[in-house]
């Protein structure tokens, strides 16, 4: 069993930090470099209202870093400098720590471990991040609307944001839900399985990543709502 854990944060940055913000991505994960146990880091962007448009926020965004054990993440959750820069900038801000239990692909050629049994019951996380081939981007963003409609009517959902490396090109959602039944069921019906069909069945990825996890623990802000897993 591995301890890899990761730590996904999401915040909307206030708006007398607008500079800083921006900021962010062009030193990327320069801010991240040195931290005890850091293994892969990436900052990212937002959609408009942290959703999943093609229309970019100018406040939301979010990092995601993994880390070879659950004290160095936790570490970080407690003391790492930039962490305390992001909360002394932002008006909403929300963290979650996870750790995987089910994935397939990579993330810039890094892989998440599994944890080796899934959980009976509780709260899980869902990363899906893509490699966008060019010559199929009006493609994949035609079934993204009906996508992100069906998500917003799903039950069992208790946060979505929409993220993204680089617009249009390299795209990640994040979810939490109540529990692996919740998920399922918005993955095997309606908009969301037909966009994976036409995903897989026209190769619109170059690189893929699909990673379920079990929340350790979550709290804080996102979208105007109050969430917290202990």
């Amino acid at each position: 069993m591995t301890n890899q854990t990761a730590v996904l944060a999401l915040i909307n940055i206030a708006a007398g930090s607008s500079g800083w913000g921006l900021s962010r991505y062009v030193l990327g994960k320069y801010p991240f470099a040195g931290l005890q146990g850091l293994q892969f880091c990436k900052v990212l962007g937002s959609g408009f209202n942290g959703g999943f448009s093609t229309k970019p926020s100018l406040t939301k965004q979010g990092f995601f870093c993994v880390f070879d054990e659950p004290e160095n993440a936790a570490a970080f959750l407690k003391h790492a400098a930039i962490l305390r820069a992001y909360k002394d900038h932002s008006s909403e801000m929300f963290t979650a720590t996870l750790q995987a239990y089910s994935s397939r692909g990579s993330w810039s050629s890094f892989p998440m471990q599994d944890l080796a049994a899934k959980p009976i019951r509780g709260p899980i996380a869902s990363l899906t991040r893509a490699s966008i081939r060019p010559t199929k981007a009006m493609q994949f963003w035609s079934k993204a609307k009906p996508a992100e409609v069906s998500i917003n009517q799903a039950s069992g959902k208790i946060l979505t944001a929409g993220l993204g490396e680089a617009p249009y090109l390299r795209q990640a959602t994040f979810t939490i839900w109540n529990d692996e039944q919740s998920l399922d069921r918005y993955a095997q019906e309606g908009a969301h399985l037909a966009a994976i069909k036409a995903a897989y069945g026209k190769d619109y990825f170059s690189e893929s990543m699909f990673t379920r996890f079990v929340v350790n623990s979550a709290q804080g802000v996102w979208q105007g709502k109050y969430v917290e897993i202990a």
